[in-house]
C-alpha cells in the first residue's frame, strides 16, 4: 500500500510525515491560562527533552456535549486570548476546534491548526472555511466513517488550494458508549496524507456516564503504541494535572505526572517503526 509521500506544514518550524514525531497535547478545554500554561510547559519539556516537536492543544468550546448541561469552555474570546497566551509564553504551535464556518477567520489569526471534531467531518461549508484560511486543517475522521471515505475530506481542503491537510484517527463506533480502533484505518488513509492517532479519544465512551462522556485510559498504552508500531506521523493526547477534577473528558485523560513515561515510551516504538520502514 504507497504512502502519501509529501508532508504537511504545521508551522514555520514544523512539518508532518517527514523524519520527526510530532505530539499534539494539552488538556480537553482551555479551562484557564494556569491550567493550560501548566500543562503546555510540562509537555514541551518532555518535548524538548525527547526531540518531539509539539504542538498544544486546547478547546475553547467544546460543542459537542452529551449534555446540555456539560462544561463547553470559555467561550471563544476568552479562549483565544487564553491560547495567545499560551503561543507568546511558550512559543509553541496551537491547534484547536472550529465548529462553525464563521469561526474559521478569526481562530486563525492566533492558532497555526484548524482542528475539525469528528462529527463534522462531513460539513464541506466547514471545511472549506478552515481550508481558505490559509492555516493547516487537521480532519478527525467520524466514528461513523470508513477509513477509505476520508479522501474526500482531504480533496475538499485541497479543492481550495490548501495542501497542508491531515487526518487523525479517533476510534470507530462499537454498539453503545464503546469505541474500537481499526488498526487497518491507519496505512488506508496514510495513502492520502499524513495520519495522526488521537490516543485519549480512542478510549473514551461517549455518554457512557449516563449524560458525560466516560473513558478507559488504562488502555491508551496499548493502542499508542500499537499505532505507533503501525506507522503514524503523530500522536494526539489529552493531558490534565487533576483528570479527575478536569472540566471535561477527564475519564480518558493522562495524568500530568505520566505523561513524561508515557510519551518516552511512545517515542521508543515511533523510532523502532521508523527504523524498519527507512
Amino acid at each position: 500500500m504507497e504512502k502519501f509521500k509529501d508532508t504537511v506544514r504545521i508551522a514555520d518550524n514544523i512539518t508532518l510525515g517527514g523524519d520527526r514525531m510530532v505530539l499534539f497535547a494539552g488538556p480537553c478545554a482551555a479551562e484557564s491560562y494556569d491550567i493550560c500554561n501548566e500543562v503546555g510547559t510540562h509537555v514541551k519539556r518532555i518535548c524538548d527533552k525527547l526531540g518531539i516537536d509539539y504542538v498544544f492543544k486546547a478547546s475553547f468550546d467544546k460543542a459537542n456535549r452529551t449534555s446540555s448541561g456539560s462544561y463547553r469552555g470559555p467561550s471563544m474570546d476568552m479562549g483565544l486570548e487564553i491560547l495567545d497566551m499560551v503561543k507568546q509564553n511558550l512559543k509553541v504551535p496551537i491547534v484547536t476546534d472550529v465548529h462553525e464556518s464563521y469561526q474559521c477567520v478569526e481562530v486563525a489569526q492566533v492558532v497555526d491548526v484548524l482542528q475539525i471534531p469528528a462529527f463534522l467531518c462531513r460539513q464541506t461549508d466547514l471545511l472549506k472555511a478552515a481550508a481558505r484560511t490559509g492555516k493547516a486543517v487537521k480532519v478527525k475522521k467520524g466514528q461513523f466513517m470508513a477509513p477509505a471515505d476520508m479522501k474526500y475530506a482531504v480533496d475538499k481542503v485541497r479543492g481550495e488550494g490548501n495542501t497542508n491537510v491531515f487526518l487523525t484517527e479517533r476510534g470507530a463506533s462499537f454498539g453503545y458508549h464503546t469505541l474500537v480502533v481499526d488498526m487497518r484505518s491507519l496505512p488506508i488513509m496514510r495513502q492520502y496524507t499524513p495520519v495522526i492517532f488521537d490516543v485519549t479519544h480512542s478510549v473514551q465512551q461517549p455518554g457512557g456516564l449516563g449524560g458525560t462522556s466516560g473513558g478507559q485510559r488504562e488502555f491508551a498504552p496499548f493502542l499508542a503504541r500499537a499505532a505507533a508500531a503501525t506507522g503514524v506521523d503523530g500522536f494526539f493526547i489529552e493531558t490534565h494535572p487533576h483528570p479527575e477534577k478536569a472540566l471535561s473528558d477527564g475519564p480518558n485523560m493522562i495524568p500530568l505526572d505520566q505523561m513524561e513515561e508515557f510519551v518516552t515510551t511512545l517515542k521508543k516504538f515511533w523510532d523502532l517503526n521508523k527504523s524498519i520502514n527507512q
